[in-house]
């Protein structure tokens, strides 16, 4: 995609704007805890450039790793102990074969910056966003696919198709317990000259583990989904808004979502780390917790924050910076 297309489409996903149940999954699926994700996305033009805020107190800048191209998402797996970053590598709804995965250790180095990459090995990768494990299966978000990987091979293992129900922006995705994976439609489209359309519906899909895909819930309510995340304690998911300010919590068989918090808005990712539930943020440019349901900021000053990691092991944030082709590591007190 040609770089000036590619800068409207990053300013154009900078953009807040405020923004509907089919068939639910039963309702064990939420007794598990998330092992990722779920990409690109936002509203309100996002600065070029945000203000260099001070961060929270105890919140330190431990690495900046560079050299990706249109970073989306950071998973930490715990076996490997290494990072995995999905790289969109052009425009996110460009389908060019040319996406790629990084494989970056815990001190910053980075061991594969293509492990997996379109085109190569007979994979298939297109604009790569929300990540996400089951066992030594990596599970992608890629436009209107969800594929999966051999998450120590890189070899590809399978693929599902959500065309056929209009998917038009998968961006994250979570992975219930019973191996039912649910995965963010934010709907939104872009025109020839970058600017960001939103034709909508705006749903959470579920595969299931029969491949037997069905939409969860969709609607409005949802404002256009970025993030999503399990929730073990609650049994339920949380998922944050990119073209609203709320952060919402839904169980399989809920008609809609309910408000937990209330935000900036332009949100993307969303990790539950302890009793903390970090958000990232477009909008100011933030990393926050919402543990009592107010915000907190815990990063600040961190420029088009998309979909965010956490390293349990180390307490850290994984902050992949979408329109600065770098990855921040950050460590929590």
């Amino acid at each position: 995609m040609k770089t000036t297309l590619l800068c409207l489409l990053i300013a154009a996903l900078g953009a807040a704007c405020l923004q509907r149940a089919d068939r639910a999954p039963p309702a064990s699926d939420t007794s598990a805890v998330r092992e990722t994700t779920a990409t690109p996305s936002p509203a309100t033009p996002a600065p070029a450039a945000a203000p260099a805020a001070a961060p929270a107190p105890g919140a330190t800048k431990l690495a900046v790793v560079e050299g990706f191209l249109t970073p989306e998402s950071v998973l930490h797996d715990p076996v490997q102990d290494i990072y995995f970053v999905s790289n969109i590598n052009g425009g996110p709804t460009a389908k060019d074969n040319n996406g790629f995965i990084s494989r970056v250790r815990p001190d910053g180095a980075v061991e594969n910056l293509k492990f997996i990459e379109g085109g190569h090995g007979g994979v298939t990768l297109n604009a790569p966003k929300g990540l996400a494990m089951r066992g030594d299966t990596l599970w992608v978000a890629d436009i209107d696919m969800v594929r999966s990987f051999d998450a120590k091979t890189g070899a590809p293992r399978d693929s599902v198709s959500l065309a056929g129900l209009g998917a038009v922006f998968l961006n994250d995705i979570a992975i219930a317990q019973t191996g039912a994976l649910y995965i963010t439609d934010t709907g939104i489209r872009f025109d020839d000259v970058g600017n960001m359309l939103h034709p909508g519906p705006d749903r959470i899909f579920r595969i299931g583990s029969d491949r037997q895909v069905t939409v969860a819930v969709r609607g409005d309510t949802l404002g256009r989904p970025n993030g999503i995340t399990l929730d073990s304690v609650g049994k339920r998911f949380i998922v944050v808004q990119f073209g609203g300010r709320s952060v919402l919590a839904w169980k399989p068989g809920d008609k809609a979502p309910s408000v937990i918090a209330k935000g900036p808005g332009g949100f993307d990712g969303v990790e539950i780390a302890g009793s903390r539930l970090l958000v990232s943020s477009w909008t100011d440019s933030t990393v926050s917790s919402y543990e009592t349901g107010q915000e907190v900021k815990v990063i600040t000053g961190v420029p088009s924050p998309a979909d965010i990691g956490y390293d349990a092991k180390r307490k850290r944030v994984l902050i992949p910076v979408f329109s600065g082709n770098r990855v921040e590591i950050w460590q929590l007190p």
